[in-house]
């Protein structure tokens, strides 16, 4: 394996009745708070009240940034910036999904930058400082709770980026799984995908030595494939959103991607696609992926092979490695589609029209993928194999 320097600052609080710790957590760092969250349901469920009545306990001023798209805009972050700038705000709490956390990570970083937030996730700027911020999550996918990255969409340019600085690790991260309970079926389902979609991003690397890091990432995947049939049944059960909601953590907060780098060429294309058509992240991911997959497969067969053996099981007997290889790809699609994921882009209504500006939008800053570098005829032979 490569050598490596693992750091992550986050204080996880993890089950059930642990709203109150705001009461803790919050005063170190300021009275003024900015309040961050998405289109309502948290006010439909109930949070937003215990929320707001935890933070009148620790007589913070609150002010509010709601609104966040599920692909949050740049337009949200500057209101979020002007608010934190005006109202000399001390720290942002994020309540909900990977979605609100990532704004409130752009927010964050923007509040403590004279110029555009864009540049800080273009790249352009490199952020040396940025607003403390922690969590309620409401939502088990992005594994944003945890880590220090952010995507963010700039809908008049139609661009979509992922960013990310040392300086945008929550402070804590608040995970009750009580509060996924009013998450619609489908949502649950694009999250499963999302997280999955994470681990097999790490999965595929050609580092040597790696033994355990497989491990790590194959019992990932085979504890979400177990508990998402049971959760769609049953989707206010206690033990089956808790298993669900740490392992979205798990699965993007460093943990897993010790001593190697992994690939991200599919959650690249992706952003392209839902810069140009707005359509669900993980709809995306559960399309493109396995087609990546396939696309991809000589790259390195025997990893294809050994994850289509530990984690789908597939029979090896009479068969060649490669067809091991795709029968794994076939049954990973197979479990997608059975929970209720998209399987091509026609269920979004996406045509061949937009595929080269698709491809040219995925190729800004070049070949990408560290698994296997994709120029712009990979990602359009992805992407039709994908309609």
């Amino acid at each position: 394996m490569e050598n490596f320097t693992y750091h992550n600052p986050t204080k996880l609080i993890f089950g059930k009745d642990q709203l109150q710790q705001l009461q803790t957590e919050v005063p170190k760092y300021g009275k003024n708070v900015l309040l961050v969250y998405g289109g309502g349901s948290i006010k439909r469920n109930g949070l937003y009240d215990k929320v707001l009545a935890e933070l009148e306990k620790t007589g913070s001023n609150v002010f509010e940034l709601s609104g966040v798209e599920p692909n949050p805009r740049l337009s949200t972050v500057h209101r979020g910036v002007n608010i934190c700038k005006s109202e000399n705000i001390d720290f942002l709490l994020a309540v909900g999904g990977g979605s609100v956390i990532d704004c409130t990570k752009a927010v964050a970083a923007g509040a403590k930058y004279d110029g555009d937030a864009w540049d800080i996730v273009t790249k352009k700027h490199t952020p040396s400082e940025a607003l403390p911020f922690g969590t309620v999550l409401t939502l088990a996918a992005t594994g944003s709770e945890m880590n220090a990255g952010s995507v963010i969409t700039n809908w008049e340019t139609q661009e979509k980026y992922g960013w990310g600085s040392p300086l945008t690790f929550p402070k804590f991260s608040i995970l009750d799984p009580v509060n996924t309970y009013t998450v619609p079926q489908d949502q649950t389902v694009y999250g499963m995908v999302d997280m999955m979609s994470h681990v097999f991003e790490q999965y595929f690397h050609h580092t040597k030595n790696t033994p355990l890091q497989d491990r790590f990432c194959e019992s990932t995947l085979k504890t979400v494939m177990e508990t998402a049939p049971k959760l769609m049944k049953d989707l206010e059960n206690y033990e089956l959103r808790e298993t669900i909601l740490y392992s979205g953590t798990i699965a993007l907060n460093g943990s897993l991607q010790m001593g190697y780098r992994g690939d991200w060429a599919t959650h690249n294309i992706e952003h392209a696609v839902s810069a140009v058509y707005d359509i669900p992240h993980a709809g995306g991911l559960a399309i493109l992926f396995p087609n990546w997959m396939r696309h991809t497969l000589d790259e390195n067969l025997g990893r294809f092979k050994q994850l289509a053996v530990r984690v789908f099981e597939v029979d090896t007997e009479g068969k060649s490695d490669r067809d091991v290889a795709l029968e794994g790809i076939d049954k990973l699609s197979a479990f997608w589609s059975s929970l209720g994921a998209p399987s091509r882009l026609a269920d979004y209504d996406i045509t061949d029209e937009k595929l080269d500006l698709i491809a040219d939008k995925a190729m800004a800053n070049g070949e990408f993928g560290n698994f296997k570098k994709l120029n712009k005829e990979d990602v359009l032979a992805i992407l039709r194999a994908s309609l």
